[in-house]
């Protein structure tokens, strides 16, 4: 299979996505334990959304599973490569956009707003969806090649372009 993006560049694309995720998810869950407004430009959409029935699963804050879950990622991202790591890089991602999917349905409707921070959430978790199954596929990072040998490699040819047989 031919290389979409260079495997180096798309993991450092998944770590800044995934930086940015986990930062986006600290506010959000300071945001909830502090009983702040977030910020929002849509007026109170985002506080009617994080402070509705769905913003909590189990009493748990999704602002802080959604956290985890981006910590989860990152440490994925940071073990060695390899198709094992690859693939949990893969299941966390696709958890989330499951769980990020789910909760954006309820946005649109049941509570019929938009928060603009869970769509960032969301956006973030999409892209490393599809950074995680590109990674998966290709497969692990190619090996360096080995250095060319120092000496001669092949019998040496006259000016006329015909090889000359060793020892003659």
């Amino acid at each position: 299979m031919s290389r979409l993006l260079a495997p180096k560049v798309l993991w450092r694309a998944m770590l800044v996505i995934t930086a940015l995720a986990i930062a986006l998810t600290i506010y959000l869950t300071y945001v909830h334990y502090k009983g702040i407004n977030p910020v929002c430009s849509l007026g109170q959409a985002c506080q009617k959304v994080q402070t509705s029935r769905w913003s909590k699963l189990d009493g748990v804050p999704v602002a802080l599973i959604g956290l985890l879950g981006y910590i989860g990622i990152l440490g994925s991202l940071l073990l060695p490569d390899r198709e094992e790591t690859r693939l949990l890089t893969l299941g966390l991602t696709l958890t989330g956009f499951g769980f990020s999917m789910y909760l954006t349905y309820r946005e649109i409707f049941t509570i019929k707003l938009i928060c603009e921070e869970c769509a960032t959430s969301a956006v973030f978790v999409t892209l490393l969806l599809i950074g995680s199954v590109i990674r998966y596929l290709q497969g692990p990072l190619p090996a360096v090649p080995p250095a060319p040998p120092s000496g001669p490699q092949s019998a040496a040819k006259p000016a006329d372009g015909k090889a000359v047989a060793a020892g003659r």
